[in-house]
């Protein structure tokens, strides 16, 4: 990506020849506070709407309307996908679009309060149509500040793209770990006194859960927490997704280019057409299992797994606890994923991350979950997360690599695909039986890493007659 006086990230910064180091320095500077204020924000954000996400399957189990509310979400962000992200994103620019959007999230925590399907269905719609512009400005704020600060650097953008990625995701999801801690020790006292017998767990839950039978048997895990104790988790879940914005508000830096495209913004169809259009690259579509399978194996942890495993052997107030292992995998592997792709390459981490996801969804077919061995719940948790940190961070820095001329409507399609994934499995989730999910998350981890092993090949390939084209012209 080319750094033009256009394109310059900041009013200030729109100067690049003649500069002393001093100023450089002040120019980096600014470019990595933006970085890290906008990953606190992110973190904010989803340490109450991912562990929120993760209890919609137990703590409004009743009628399916937790994952019912999920799947509206999914479908509302799929349209979004297609009309909306690079119209706002245009009018507003990348830092307002992304404040305004956490806003609309609070919305959907406010709600929580009294869950029913006139309260939760509205703002389900709410959620989704912001989640696409929000994801959509932050991917272009990050990529094109990567860009800048590449040429700063004066190394390639390709090498800053995956650091600021990494260091971002490394933040976000550490969300998993405090919003999952504070659920759990605000549910502590929610633990049931019974204790379920062996015959139910071994026939009834992990892969052998059927939603449809739930209420054939008795099984005091699946109790709902009191609601004194429900409200005062949202309480706190709102007052972080309040914080964030007024962080994002406040002290990120708005960036010229926002400024330029804010004039020029206007509603129609561009947005549509630009993520239909960006189907005819073929990377794009052979990536479309892989970025699907993204969405699917982050709902079905948050969906599938939390009830059919952990709440209906262990009880709910186990949820956090399981879940924060799978944070700091996932935390702690996104940061070092993005120190390692620098030296041994994007292939040896997607390999990592479909071993560690066979692997799993294997044993979570073949294991009888059994409370006496608790260990292997948050063991399962943290390969889990290992493999997600992949996902999440190559996918994401893959596409800024690829698509470098058209980042709107390549992260819009990332977002659309991964927003379709999570879609169908909610949708299906008040249906299938967990064995049945297990074999479709199987099917799509499969066909993406063949997807993706053609991409890289012909990526690679065409790296290479462009290095041979430039021997030639410089001979």
């Amino acid at each position: 990506m080319s750094i033009t006086t256009e394109s310059a990230p900041f009013a200030k910064n729109s100067q690049m020849t003649e500069e002393s180091a001093p100023s450089v320095f002040k120019q980096k500077l600014k470019i990595y506070k933006n970085l890290v204020l906008i990953g606190f924000a992110f973190l904010l954000l989803f340490t109450a709407f991912q562990s929120l996400q993760n209890l919609q399957s137990s703590v409004n189990r009743d009628e399916g309307l937790g994952l019912a509310s999920l799947s509206i979400i999914y479908a509302s962000l799929v349209l979004s996908c297609m009309f909306l992200p690079t119209f706002i994103v245009g009018r507003l620019g990348c830092k307002w679009t992304i404040a305004i959007s956490m806003f609309m999230y609070s919305i959907y925590m406010v709600c929580n309060f009294y869950a029913s399907w006139y309260t939760l269905v509205p703002a389900s719609i709410i959620l989704g149509t912001a989640a696409a512009p929000l994801w959509t400005a932050k991917c272009k704020y990050l990529t094109e500040t990567a860009a800048e600060y590449a040429v700063l650097e004066g190394v390639t953008s390709e090498a800053v793209v995956n650091r600021f990625f990494g260091i971002f995701f490394m933040m976000f999801q550490t969300s998993q770990i405090w919003g999952n801690l504070i659920s759990s020790a605000v549910f502590q006292t929610a633990a049931p006194n019974g204790t379920v017998s062996e015959d139910v767990i071994a026939n009834h839950c992990g892969a052998e859960y059927c939603p449809q039978s739930s209420s054939n048997y008795t099984n005091t895990n699946l109790e709902r927490p009191h609601q004194s104790q429900v409200w005062l988790l949202l309480g706190i879940y709102y007052g972080c997704a309040i914080a964030a914005v007024v962080l994002v508000s406040i002290f990120v830096d708005q960036r010229v280019t926002d400024l330029a495209r804010s004039v020029r913004a206007k509603p129609d169809l561009s947005e549509f057409m630009a993520t239909m259009k960006h189907l005819v690259h073929l990377d794009q579509v052979l990536l479309i299992p892989l970025t699907m399978y993204s969405g699917i194996e982050q709902a079905f942890i948050a969906g599938d797994f939390t009830l059919a495993f952990v709440t209906c052997s262990l009880g709910v107030h186990m949820v956090g606890y399981v879940m924060i292992t799978f944070g700091v995998t996932d935390a702690s592997f996104s940061l070092i994923g993005a120190c390692l792709v620098q030296y041994v390459g994007r292939v040896p981490l997607f390999l990592l991350g479909f071993v560690s996801h066979l692997a799993m969804i294997i044993t979570l077919l073949l294991w009888r979950p059994d409370p006496d061995n608790v260990y292997v719940f948050f063991l399962i948790s943290a390969c889990w997360g290992l493999g997600d940190a992949v996902w999440q961070t190559q996918i994401n820095a893959f596409y800024g690599v690829l698509f470098q001329d058209s980042t709107a409507a390549a992260f819009s399609n990332y977002r659309l695909w991964e927003s379709i994934g999570f879609l169908a499995t909610f949708a299906y989730s008040n249906f299938l039986c967990v064995r049945v999910k297990l074999w479709v998350v199987l099917a799509f981890l499969l066909a993406g890493m063949i997807g993706y092993t053609v991409v890289e090949l012909r990526h690679r390939s065409w790296n290479s007659r462009s290095r041979y084209d430039l021997e030639q012209c410089q001979k």
